[in-house]
């Protein structure tokens, strides 16, 4: 099954070379978005500037361990839902791991199977709590692809929700301009980067007190956009 737009974008944060690479494998085999790191800092780095839906990630990693890392990111209350895997089977090891905000725990060695049915499972779960971002005097509804300002509808287009969305699920990162073409066109999108300054300049034109001095969709110079509250 080929990558597609809009398809769940996994993190994997696995030394074991094998195990990474069977692990993308498998993933991009039914449809996810894939990315990838061989060790803690690098997996911290790419956990907290990019966008993902859910983050697989190995407790024993060198330079920072899973549960170092795991921790990082919930102190950043950056909310994406990570299942970890472990060679560790004890009770006190999963409660660690549960209780320092892991989705799910799974033990090693297993199937692949089941690891694709546990990510699906995660997904549904976090797909289930409800999408809404504020900003200002801004709500943003996923689930309902609406967008309203001071309690009034704003019209977007399927392309400027996107970027909108884009941006809030990213909670305060900054995205860079490709980021954002990957998470909403998909990978392998060519497009300029003067195309993402537009639908940015559109959105502030709609959802900015004052657009030409935005309070909420700033610009990084030299990087890209991020979005604050």
């Amino acid at each position: 099954m080929g990558d597609a737009p809009g398809a769940a974008r996994v993190l994997v944060v696995e030394d074991d070379p094998s195990i990474l690479l069977g692990l993308r494998l498998n993933l991009e085999a039914e449809g996810y978005r894939v990315g990838t790191a061989e060790d803690g800092v690098a997996g911290l780095e790419r956990a907290r500037t990019e966008g993902w839906d859910i983050i697989i990630l190995d407790v024993m990693l060198p330079k920072l361990n899973g549960y170092e890392l795991l921790g990082s990111l919930r102190a950043a209350r950056i909310p994406t839902p990570v299942l970890v895997l472990s060679a560790r089977s004890s009770e006190v090891d999963k409660v660690m791991g549960l209780d320092l905000g892991a989705a799910d725990y799974l033990t090693k060695p297993f199937s692949v199977p089941e690891l694709l049915a546990r990510v699906r499972a995660v997904l549904r779960r976090h797909a289930a709590a409800p999408q809404v971002w504020t900003f200002g005097t801004v709500v943003v509804d996923a689930d309902r692809r609406e967008v309203r300002k001071a309690g009034r509808s704003v019209d977007l287009s399927a392309t400027e929700f996107g970027v909108l969305l884009a941006l809030v699920r990213a909670a305060g990162r900054t995205m860079s301009r490709e980021q954002i073409f990957d998470a909403v066109w998909g990978a392998g999108h060519h497009g300029t980067h003067r195309t993402i300054d537009n639908f940015v300049a559109q959105l502030r034109a709609k959802l900015e007190e004052d657009p030409l001095r935005p309070a909420h969709l700033l610009t990084v110079r030299g990087v890209g956009y991020r979005l604050v509250p």
